[in-house]
């Protein structure tokens, strides 16, 4: 790897310290939080191309064999990258590569390889995240909750799958529960980058929902929120609330350390919410920033009500 690669490498895997929840803390044996920073890269990295947020230069175009005149061009981006997944998929398995595709080329699909290798990992959640990143190329607006709900299933639900596969938990109710949590912790962040993402021409507030109160998207380019806004936002908020209530019975079902990363998740997600409740639901001037004294007493909640 280049030093150029490790240091891009790096910059990814260290926004795991900006999350609402703890990615892969110290306390999780060396081979989980291996397994979990190499999924957290791949959903990462995705997620960064979707966004437009890929560091300046065209490194990471040039490591997935997209020349410079298309370096900007996301969906570009999106095909190069899952040609790389399936190199990366390939190479798991540990057989001749026959069709002259090589391996990985970007070191952070490199990195996945010994966990899809360790855990038998299918391509479907991983596919999922990529056709995520392509829908936010397409769809920039949601009519109703459960639209939102539907692009939740493949942009947050895959992440918490493979980390029930990573430690070898799932189960059909598990992963019912599962996708509970990660759906109510894509809205929480959504609510969060309201204003962020109307930058980006995309508005994650169902437009049901703000006919219902009266909001627009010129509401939503104001410096602060006005009540109409404000109680928009409580009642997304009293939506995520109930799908990590609903997923919290998943901190029950294990037990040792994983009862305490889950409960990390949820206590993450709960604290986001309590910091947007804080900050009088405006969620305009910035993204209203949990503390670690909320995320300690929401999964310390969870742990009580589910203990």
């Amino acid at each position: 790897m280049t030093a150029q690669a490790d240091a891009r490498t790096r910059a990814v895997l260290d926004k795991a310290a900006h999350e609402n929840f703890p990615v892969a803390p110290r306390m999780l044996p060396k081979a989980w939080r291996r397994d979990l920073m190499a999924v957290y890269g791949y959903a990462r990295l995705v997620d960064d191309i979707g966004d437009g947020d890929l560091a300046p230069g065209g490194h990471d175009a040039a490591l997935l064999g997209v020349g410079p005149e298309r370096a900007h061009d996301r969906l570009a981006l999106l095909d190069a990258f899952e040609a790389d997944l399936y190199r990366a998929l390939h190479a798991a398995t540990g057989r001749p590569d026959t069709t002259g595709a090589g391996p990985p080329r970007h070191p952070l699909l490199a990195a996945l390889v010994p966990t899809v290798r360790a855990h038998a990992l299918g391509p479907e959640p991983f596919l999922d995240l990529i056709e995520a990143n392509r829908q936010d190329q397409k769809v920039r607006r949601y009519e109703t909750f459960a639209d939102l709900e539907r692009y939740c299933e493949r942009s947050a639900n895959p992440v918490g799958r493979l980390v029930l596969a990573v430690t070898g938990t799932a189960t059909p109710e598990r992963l019912r529960h599962s996708d509970a949590v990660c759906t109510g912790l894509q809205i929480v962040e959504h609510l969060q980058d309201v204003a962020e993402d109307l930058r980006r021409d995309r508005v994650y507030l169902p437009a049901r929902d703000m006919r219902r109160f009266g909001v627009t998207e010129t509401d939503l380019a104001a410096p602060t929120a006005g009540a109409p806004l404000r109680a928009l936002i409580a009642f997304e908020c009293e939506r995520g609330h109930r799908l990590l209530d609903q997923g919290t019975p998943l901190v029950r079902s294990v037990r040792g350390r994983l009862r305490l990363l889950l409960a990390g998740y949820v206590g993450g997600g709960r604290a986001a919410l309590a910091a947007i409740r804080r900050a009088g639901h405006d969620v305009l001037p910035g993204p209203p920033a949990p503390t670690k004294a909320g995320l300690l007493r929401g999964a310390g909640a969870a742990l009580r009500r589910e203990g």
